[in-house]
């Protein structure tokens, strides 16, 4: 069928007539050598497979033309007024202030105000919130964490003595591998010895 026919039938036609799509059709026609046939493709029903004579150019927007609508206004109709969100309209789902949630690292924070921008304008640790309420606000450079192992993501459990305010310094030293136990730091040196041998095997085979 596909023999006989697709010279000069719609490909489209012969799709649904064998019950493929048109892209299987085509790509079935070129590995059999069919193409259409010189009739087929000087006739309209060929569309998009015309070549030399432009057959979309009547349809497409001259330099200058004037869009149909240029200078009407649009009003839209309807209940749209009603339920568009209007300036400074919340979201349904907007967590109150004053709520709580754990973030990806399962840290309790409490939700402080509404401003746009990144979530820590919104959301502070409420271990952190417990150092501020005593001490007043956070030194530049220092953080707030929970005291070694006393870290706890209940409400009633965060408290001042389990805190303490470190520099982002001495942050970086706590968690370096060289304090960690020797077995686990010789791992990670390997691990990382490893991983430069095979970036840099990868990097010479290309």
């Amino acid at each position: 069928m596909l023999r006989e026919q697709y010279a000069n039938t719609k490909t489209a036609e012969l799709a649904g007539a064998l019950g493929k799509s048109t892209t299987t059709v085509y790509q079935k026609a070129a590995g059999l050598g069919l193409t259409k046939s010189p009739e087929y493709l000087a006739s309209p029903a060929a569309c998009r497979l015309r070549r030399g004579d432009n057959v979309g150019a009547a349809f497409r927007f001259k330099p200058g033309q004037v869009v149909w609508n240029k200078g009407t206004n649009f009003t839209a109709g309807g209940r749209s007024p009603e339920t568009r969100f209007q300036p400074g309209q919340m979201p349904h789902n907007t967590s109150p202030v004053g709520s709580y949630r754990l973030d990806k690292d399962g840290t309790l924070q409490r939700k402080i105000g509404n401003d746009k921008g990144n979530n820590s304008k919104r959301w502070r640790g409420v271990h952190e919130l417990a150092w501020v309420e005593v001490n007043g606000p956070l030194p530049p450079k220092h953080i707030v964490v929970f005291k070694q192992g006393m870290r706890s993501n209940k409400l009633e459990e965060i408290t001042i003595d389990r805190v303490e305010c470190i520099s982002l310094a001495e942050n970086m030293r706590r968690n370096t591998r060289h304090n960690l136990p020797k077995e686990l730091s010789d791992l990670i040196q390997l691990r990382g010895a490893l991983s430069r041998a095979i970036n840099h095997r990868i990097k010479n085979e290309q």
